[in-house]
């Protein structure tokens, strides 16, 4: 008989979709049921109306991954905004007793490092100013009008959702696990033992050589670490 995979749920980042992590699949299928989801208003949702809220991103989640659960261990993994909002998903399954093997963030050096910029309220060339600097969006996407007019709704309105309110609306830890990995080239990296004050009992954490997008450079190694950690 065949034995079934860990479930690995992946959360996109601001202005990604179900698609963003396709550069891992051929790494992670072979051990884990790899299932990126993603938020209304892209990707396989493109007809659904776009998410501006943070507690409906949350909600979203969470549902797609009660829906989505067999009775396998499973791993919820979030890179810059799924890592924000992912910790607040960890908390929302826990109260249905659904406590995923760890929460592996990444990009991110958790809830109040932030840099506190609107860039939901940016116009467009300083928007694209800041997505430059940051990395991660293609030029030929940046420099193309009619991709912009696409591309740059979505990721306002993912700013708006992680931006708008406070990083975290509680301060209650999580009894899951907690495995952060940052950039050393990210400008909150040395923040990033923040993470541990919303881990009940273990956390970790490691740096990779890179900036915000540092996952595309490490595959092999994002894989090694979550199949230890998950």
């Amino acid at each position: 008989m065949k034995t079934k995979k860990t479930q690995l749920f992946l959360l996109h980042f601001a202005g990604g979709n179900c698609y963003s992590y396709q550069f891992l699949r051929e790494n992670f299928s072979n051990e884990f049921d790899f299932i990126p989801l993603e938020l209304p208003g892209r990707g396989k949702r493109l007809a659904e109306p776009l998410i501006k809220s943070r507690i409906e991103a949350i909600d979203d989640y969470f549902f797609q991954i009660k829906e989505l659960r067999n009775e396998q261990p499973f791993v919820v993994y979030g890179h810059s905004m799924g890592a924000s909002l992912g910790l607040e998903v960890v908390k929302e399954l826990e109260k249905i007793a659904e406590l995923p093997n760890a929460f592996i963030a990444s990009g991110n050096a958790g809830p109040g490092t932030g840099d506190n910029k609107s860039r939901y309220l940016m116009n467009d060339e300083d928007l694209k100013t800041e997505l430059r600097r940051l990395g991660g969006v293609p030029e030929e996407v940046l420099s193309n009008q009619e991709l912009c007019d696409f591309f740059i709704p979505i990721i306002k309105a993912d700013f708006e959702v992680i931006e708008k309110v406070d990083q975290i609306s509680s301060q209650k830890k999580i009894k899951t696990p907690i495995y952060a990995m940052m950039g050393d080239e990210e400008d909150t990296v040395s923040k990033i033992g923040n993470w541990k004050n919303y881990a009940e009992e273990i956390f970790d954490y490691k740096i990779f050589s890179g900036n915000h997008f540092f996952i595309h450079e490490h595959k092999e190694e994002l894989f090694d670490l979550i199949k230890t950690w998950g």
